[in-house]
């Protein structure tokens, strides 16, 4: 018989197949579902705010570019506020870095600036 105490130890085995369960392994899904209404809501403040920023009154009197400017505005600001509100929720902002929603918020600074300009 052999003496215990002189085999070699044999080091343990891990709990799973794969490896050590990583505490965020499901994250890389969620930031995938999550990827789709940071992107559209960024994509509708960029369009409201390039109409924004590109529509030019013909004069004082253009009463209509002027309301054009302020809705593009309002659009913007709504959709950046959006964006913000759905990254300040606790779970998302675990999972969700300030990347994705520094465009909408920029976006949204730039829109607010360009209203209080236009008045």
């Amino acid at each position: 018989m052999t003496d215990p105490a002189s085999t070699p130890a044999r080091p343990a085995a891990p709990a799973h197949p794969d490896g050590p369960a990583r505490p965020d392994g499901e994250r890389g899904c969620l930031r995938v579902v999550l990827a789709l209404p940071f992107g559209v809501l960024t994509l509708i403040a960029a369009y409201f705010c390039w109409t924004a920023m590109s529509i030019r009154p013909s004069g004082s009197w253009d009463d209509d570019a002027y309301g054009g400017i302020v809705l593009s505005c309002v659009v913007t600001v709504a959709a950046a506020g959006s964006a913000t509100a759905l990254w300040l929720l606790p779970s998302v902002r675990r999972v969700v870095g300030w990347g994705w929603v520094a465009p909408a918020l920029v976006l949204g600074v730039t829109a607010a600036v360009r209203w209080a300009v236009s008045d």
